[in-house]
């Protein structure tokens, strides 16, 4: 039996029309003028003005010079394992030709999309690690040119962690360009920003409604919406771990979507006690605390098998499993972002420093794909070639099932290659 303990709070509905109509706009007027729409936007939503749209060497270099060594040194950490991982996620997609039936050569090949734009979101926190998962994929995969949008501060300037976070990570252009109107001037391309193939990297609503308005004419990586986190936890778990990883996804979003999935009551019961005395210390309560109210959900199962089932029909972001054992039930969870096995395994050094990436499948998307990866900016395509040999096999299967299908060019194609003429004989 599952009992829902604690339930998300009704949310309100937003206005659809209202938020594609403001973005289908910013994204008429980008197209439209350019530079010009872009610098109209910055004084409009950021409250600055700026002649120059791209960060310059000299502002990478002054970047680094503020940054402390610590942090130098923990950005090259983090960007060393996400390589790391990127490289050993390539070596597993190869190239082939093989002959599959007599005469009959089928093969693919693994080509990089020829440029990517990453969006590396504003906000409360310099999200230096966001910067960090969009380019050194694209990177590791071979992407020839990697362009990166990021909104500046009220001063007008990119904190300097991200703009060295994003250079040293492979970026060849960085430019003080957020919101919807980045991923305008990405997709279309303007008198500085130059279009792209595929937009990657997570945002605000404007950010993701204008990804979907764009897919199509520019690839994209997938529709994300706020964090979330499920944890699934056993009598064994430790409430205070517990609390802690709520609370850290919490503290991204107010309305980030926040789970526990356990089988013990009395350890739901302790892990509520822990998230309440854990905000009071915290700096950020503010934003987890309107999260926890609102999107924070409590659920107690009388069986291991029942937590599973409402885990994967949940299909959450970012799944942490602290039971007894953990392991050694890798195989039940089949929809997830990002699955951290036993306690130790915090989702926190995921987002920031471990190799894998952070820019992951929300809303139930986790159904049908994984998060963003080097095969993200692969396309994996195919080829083949023919002989005589292979021509007398595949020819007459062709000729009839085109001539039952009423497609007589069709027919023809095949026919005049096996025996000379357009058309079949009577």
């Amino acid at each position: 039996m599952i009992h829902h303990i604690k339930e998300e709070a009704g949310l309100q509905v937003e206005e659809r029309t209202e938020l594609e109509n403001t973005v289908s706009d910013i994204i008429h007027r980008v197209r439209q003028e350019g530079d010009s729409a872009l610098k109209d936007f910055l004084q409009k939503f950021d409250g600055v003005d700026l002649d120059d749209l791209k960060v310059s060497e000299e502002g990478i270099a002054k970047a680094k010079a503020v940054l402390p060594q610590t942090l130098l040194e923990d950005i090259a950490f983090s960007i060393e394992r996400i390589k790391a991982f990127a490289e050993a996620q390539r070596r597993t997609l190869t190239e082939f030709e093989q002959e599959m039936i007599p005469g009959v050569y089928l093969g693919q090949r693994v080509i990089p999309v020829e440029s990517v734009g990453a969006y590396v979101p504003g906000g409360r926190y310099p999200l230096l690690s966001s910067a960090q998962m969009g380019i050194i994929p694209a990177k590791v995969a071979g992407v020839p040119k990697i362009q990166v949008c990021t909104p500046p501060t009220k001063d007008g300037e990119i904190h300097p962690a991200v703009i060295y976070a994003a250079h040293l990570s492979g970026a060849d252009d960085i430019y003080r360009v957020g919101g919807a109107q980045a991923i305008a001037a990405l997709t279309y391309g303007t008198e500085t920003i130059k279009p792209v193939n595929k937009v990657v990297g997570p945002g605000n609503r404007f950010v993701t409604e204008a990804k979907r308005q764009v897919s199509g004419v520019v690839g994209i990586d997938m529709l994300a919406g706020p964090s979330e986190v499920l944890v699934v936890a056993d009598e064994t778990a430790r409430p205070d771990y517990v609390a802690s990883d709520l609370l850290a996804q919490a503290e991204h979003d107010v309305d980030a979507r926040v789970i526990l999935v356990s089988t013990s009551e009395k350890l739901a019961a302790a892990v509520q006690a822990e998230i309440v005395e854990q905000l009071k210390t915290l700096p950020t309560a503010k934003v987890a605390e309107a999260a926890w109210a609102r999107r924070g959900q409590v659920i107690v199962t009388d069986t291991l098998e029942e937590a599973i089932a409402v885990t994967n029909d949940i299909a959450p972001e970012h799944l942490h499993v602290q039971i007894k054992d953990s392991r050694e039930h890798l195989q039940a969870f089949i929809n997830y972002g990002s699955l951290f096995l036993g306690e130790q395994a915090s989702v926190v050094y995921a987002d920031k420093v471990c190799g894998t990436n952070h820019i992951l499948p929300t809303l139930g998307a986790a159904k049908y794909t994984g998060g963003v990866w080097v095969g993200t900016f692969l396309k994996v395509v195919t080829h083949q070639w023919i002989d005589d040999q292979g021509v007398k096999a595949l020819a007459p299967h062709c000729v009839r099932q085109s001539e039952r299908e009423g497609l007589i060019g069709h027919l023809r194609s095949a026919n005049i290659r096996l025996t000379g003429k357009l058309d079949i004989e009577s």
